[in-house]
């Protein structure tokens, strides 16, 4: 019984060396670090973390910086630039946009929260009200011009990662607003078309609307700056060769967004761009959360051994059940592999799409890209219930529903008590990148709720595939893990490998569907498909090497997926 929480215990080491290294990373030099709460104008309830160096004090007032995500990502997408920023003497207030993490819903309310988080951070007695930077990635973006619209003289100069001025969501740009802007636009940005009109990204530069905020009549130079700081109408262009994704993961554009506060405020503590310590925070938050699912399995595993779950456990030839193995062989099973890896991905835009028009966000479905899942869920579990009767036949395993239920339960709520336990003491989440588990906030638990069934359902049918198909009793361990997870994510591997080799080579995604911003968002989004489905995968062979059934994992690996969908997106109708 001992040995068999070892798994467990593991799990909570890896989670609390990970929270220690990513606290002690942002906190460094005497940073705090406040998960804050405060009312915006409407009397919506807005979230941010609050990062306040040594130096701020209401007698010594420091310049601060508003931060803001992406769309469908959260205040914390944005930590190598406020850990970066709080460590030149800066008061960063990250900001949750409407609708997003924990700030009411809907999104792209009230300027996307933008004119209430600049309120708020110029409302603070230690901020220097006189020397204010705004900084957004993408739609965080249009989120700080809102605010630099809305209070036009309550900031000195901004940056915008992978964003842009005009439409669709902000207004246009002039030589003269914003004030002091610095852009960074990657060379391989999926959204050229949506934010500047070019069809490449390395092309911006070619810009008639560049040319109009930079006051040229010719191509954008990258790096020189054009205009005036004391006037306010200083520009610059910055071009590095990455995605728009990895803008918010790069030492290079923080560094850039460094150079440029330190160029256009006044006040902070004066370090070399290349002086960056915010990745070791990333590492610690992985290590979190291989921690956290090391900590499921642990607790499946040591559960499934208490008497209350005795049904569960695999029976043994002296049970009188014998497992028949029979499986997929040969030709057929390579069938199997690439029908159960490729399905999916081929499903992928369509489904999207078809979620995108005639699913859209109300108050029983309020989540946009929730509802896309769901058609893509939907239509894959159809595709799955088809297939079913070519799979192998297994014997069926009686009175395992209420036990399957009940330590899927007790394992996933122990995984969410350890993120609430890391919240509490370090002041993070477990995440890597855009892939990011976060705790839901009340309203977003209604959510889940509204979104569990249909997507448990979904892995009830197709884990029970998958098992039909490949996993057998005598089945080596390493090769039952290798054939399950390939075939829940060759498919998007190959799908998301495609796309950006294309954008490599031609400097654009295919895009089949005549929309500038559904394939790129879609593309982005299917990247968390390969490592959230090869978790799945994991968990999947786990539980049923454990126990010969498929249904205990499916409904972990429904539980724990709805909860980092709900989270970590966007709710766009009113909840």
């Amino acid at each position: 019984m001992h040995r068999r929480w070892t798994l467990a215990i593991i799990g909570l080491v890896l989670i609390l060396a990970g929270g220690a290294l990513a606290h002690f990373t942002q906190t460094s030099g005497g940073i705090q670090v406040r998960d804050i709460r405060f009312t915006g104008v409407k009397g919506n309830t807005m979230s941010a973390l609050l990062y306040i160096p040594p130096n701020a004090t209401p007698q010594l007032p420091a310049p601060g910086i508003l931060a803001v995500h992406g769309y469908i990502n959260s205040r914390e997408t944005q930590d190598g630039f406020a850990i970066e920023f709080a460590r030149r003497g800066y008061v960063v207030l990250a900001l949750d946009q409407t609708g997003h993490g924990y700030s009411d819903p809907p999104a792209f309310a009230n300027g996307f929260g933008g004119p209430d988080g600049l309120a708020y951070l110029r409302g603070l007695p230690f901020v220097d009200k006189d020397n204010i930077g705004l900084e957004g990635h993408s739609m965080g973006g249009w989120t700080v011009l809102a605010a630099a619209a809305a209070m036009p003289n309550d900031y000195r100069s901004m940056v915008l990662e992978g964003s842009s001025t005009g439409k669709p969501f902000a207004a246009e740009g002039t030589t003269s607003w914003p004030r002091n802007m610095a852009l960074v636009f990657a060379q391989y940005e999926e959204f050229s078309t949506l934010m500047w009109g070019v069809e490449r990204a390395r092309d911006v530069m070619q810009s008639p609307k560049l040319w109009a905020l930079f006051g040229t009549q010719g191509a954008v130079e990258p790096g020189k700056q054009y205009g005036d700081v004391a006037q306010g109408t200083a520009r610059v262009l910055y071009a590095p060769a990455m995605t728009h994704p990895a803008e918010h993961i790069s030492k290079e554009a923080i560094g850039y967004s460094l150079d440029w506060f330190a160029r256009t405020l006044k006040g902070g503590t004066p370090r070399p761009s290349s002086d960056q310590i915010w990745f070791r925070k990333e590492l610690g938050t992985l290590i979190a959360a291989i921690g956290f699912v090391a900590l499921l399995l642990g607790m499946f595993d040591g559960l499934v051994e208490a008497p209350a779950f005795a049904r569960l456990r695999l029976p043994q030839p002296a049970d009188g059940f014998v497992q028949k193995e029979t499986s997929t062989t040969g030709g057929r099973w390579l069938a199997a592999l690439l029908l159960s890896a490729f399905i999916p991905a081929l499903t992928y835009y369509p489904a999207f799409a078809l979620g995108g028009t005639f699913v859209a966000p109300s108050r029983f479905l309020p989540q946009g890209i929730t509802n896309q899942i769901l058609v893509w869920a939907a239509i894959n579990g159809l595709i799955a219930l088809a297939l079913m009767p070519f799979a192998p036949k297994r014997a069926r395993r009686a009175g395992i529903i209420g036990p399957s239920v009940l330590i899927a339960l007790i394992t996933v709520v122990a995984g969410y008590a350890a993120l609430w336990l890391s919240g509490l003491i370090f002041t993070t989440d477990f995440r890597f990148w855009i892939v990011a588990l976060k705790l839901m906030s009340a309203k977003q638990f209604l959510i889940f709720l509204i979104y569990l069934l249909p997507i448990t359902a979904f892995f009830v049918i197709a884990l029970h595939v998958l098992h039909r198909n490949f996993s057998t009793v005598g089945a080596s361990r390493g090769a039952l893990y290798l054939t399950n997870i390939l075939a829940m994510t060759l498919g998007f591997i190959v799908l998301v490998g495609a796309q950006y080799l294309t954008l490599w080579l031609s400097g654009k995604l295919f895009n089949p569907i005549p929309d500038p911003g559904f394939v790129p968002l879609s593309t982005i989004v299917a990247i968390q498909f390969v490592p959230l489905l090869a978790i799945v995968a994991v968990i999947a062979t786990f539980t049923w090497r454990r126990t010969g059934s498929s249904l205990p994992g499916a409904l972990i690996c429904g539980l724990f997926v709805t909860w980092y969908v709900v989270a970590g997106t966007a709710t766009q109708a009113a909840f």
